[in-house]
Order: C-alpha cells, then structure tokens, then sequence
C-alpha cells in the first residue's frame, strides 16, 4: 500500500527554470494552477512505470489558490500524479501546504481529476517565478503569436550583383501551418542583415528576436542543428553553401536554448 508522505524535508536549492523551461510546460497545458498540496501519498515503485532515477512518484490533492491561465474548472480542489525529488532519505521536497504551479489537462468524465503534461510540471511558486510565467503565458496567448517551428521547408540564395552581396531566404514549416521565414541579406564589408517574419503581412519582418522571447524561443529551440541538404533549392554550388553559411548565421546570432529539465 502506499505511505502518506507526511514528514517532508526543506525544499531543496534548485537551479533558476529558463525560459524555454517554462516555454515547454506552459505551451502544451490547458490549464496553469497554483495550488497548495494538502496530502501525498507515495505511489510504490512497481505501480510507477517510467519513474527517473532519485525521483518518486505521488498522488497529491491539493487546494486550489489561483487560476493562473485557462478555465473550466468546478471546485476548490484537485488531484494529480506528479514526479518529485527525493533526498538521500527518500523524503520529497516540503511542498505540503505550500504553493506550488502545476501545468496541467483535465481528465475527461473525473471532475477535479488533472493530468499533468509532464511528470515534473509542478514547480514551486515564488513571486519571481509568477512575474516570469506570466511574461511567458502572455505572449503566447496573444492573438498571431509566433507559432511553434516543425522545420526548414525551403532555402534559396540569389547572388546581388556585386560579389560578396545577395539575399537568403529560409522558408520554415510551423505546426500550425501559418507562415514563417527569414531573410539573410549580405552588402560587401558588412555583418549579414537578418530580419524575421511569422506573417505574410507586408513590413511584418523584424531584426532578430531578443533572447528569452517567444519568436526567440521558436527559431532557436527548435530550429535544425543544420541546414538541411533537401531543402536548399538554391541554383549553384556556390549558392548552396553560401545559403548554408547565412543558416549558420542565424544560429549564431540566436544563440543556445538552454534548458534545466533533465
């Protein structure tokens, strides 16, 4: 049978949740909640598939104290299964009556039953953390956000008329099917000029996203390591590898996407 989880330790020092972190769970959940977990109970090892090393699984219920981002809910109370650390003692965090975000889904015909979107979707709340994931929530629930990159559909270099000039343009696949491109454009003696667009609307490109934006977020977290060799439809040898060379370009200017989820 499961063990209440009632003696709880401090919560342990964690590394600061980036920006594509909170991305991750906050753009994949229905539902964001601050709740304050009331009781856990240790579901055992052998009735928890999937379960990480030094993590254990628990069915919380928990009371609700705000509902950060979606709707639907009935009642001031909830029940999930999520993943959490344990300490050399196999005790969880101290989470028990304190406030915690979870990212979550209803479970369909079990009101007050959620699923979490990943099995370590809850994080413990703080007022640092609140002003970020709403930053986060924010811009994604803005009316033409930038919607997410499946790939590179299409890369074309034509060559200006002056040697060491000329224009790329990278044509993205987004899972939403709206449009999405970028055009890198090289004048002799100067650093290419890259502009972004997730609109067909005329004058809708921009310079690159800042770091720690949604339209940063999309390209740099999910864009190919590499141009894809099929996709570069540009005419020549040369062409080819100068449209190479700008996706490189790109990259760099976008920089890493760093994550701290394992």
């Amino acid at each position: 049978m499961p063990a209440p989880a009632d003696s709880q330790p401090v919560v342990p020092a964690r590394p600061t949740h980036t920006y594509a972190d909170l991305a991750d769970l906050a753009d994949g959940a229905p539902l964001v909640i601050r709740v304050q977990p009331r009781k856990l109970v240790q579901v055992e090892a052998a009735r928890a598939p999937g379960l990480g090393a030094g993590r254990g699984r628990f069915y919380i219920e928990s009371r609700i104290e705000a509902l950060v981002s979606g709707g639907g809910l009935m009642g001031d109370q909830v029940r999930f299964l999520a993943d959490l650390p344990l300490d050399a003692k196999g005790k969880p965090p101290a989470i028990k009556k304190k406030s915690v975000v979870i990212f979550a889904r209803p479970v369909a015909g079990r009101p007050g039953e959620l699923q979490l979107v990943a099995p370590d979707a809850l994080l413990t709340w703080d007022t640092a953390l609140d002003a970020r994931l709403r930053g986060v929530l924010g811009e994604l629930l803005t009316p033409g956000a930038p919607q997410r990159i499946t790939g590179v559909r299409e890369a074309i270099h034509v060559p200006g008329t002056l040697a060491g000039e000329g224009e790329t343009q990278l044509f993205l696949s987004t899972a939403s099917g709206d449009p999405a491109a970028v055009t890198v454009v090289r004048t002799a003696g100067q650093l290419p000029k890259i502009s972004v667009s997730f609109s067909e609307l005329v004058g809708s490109s921009h310079g690159v996203p800042p770091t720690d934006s949604l339209a940063w977020y999309r390209l740099a977290c999910f864009l190919p390591p590499a141009l894809p060799a099929g996709a570069n439809i540009s005419g020549t040898a040369g062409d080819r590898a100068t449209a190479a060379a700008d996706y490189r370009a790109l990259l760099a200017r976008l920089g890493p996407c760093p994550r701290t989820r394992g």
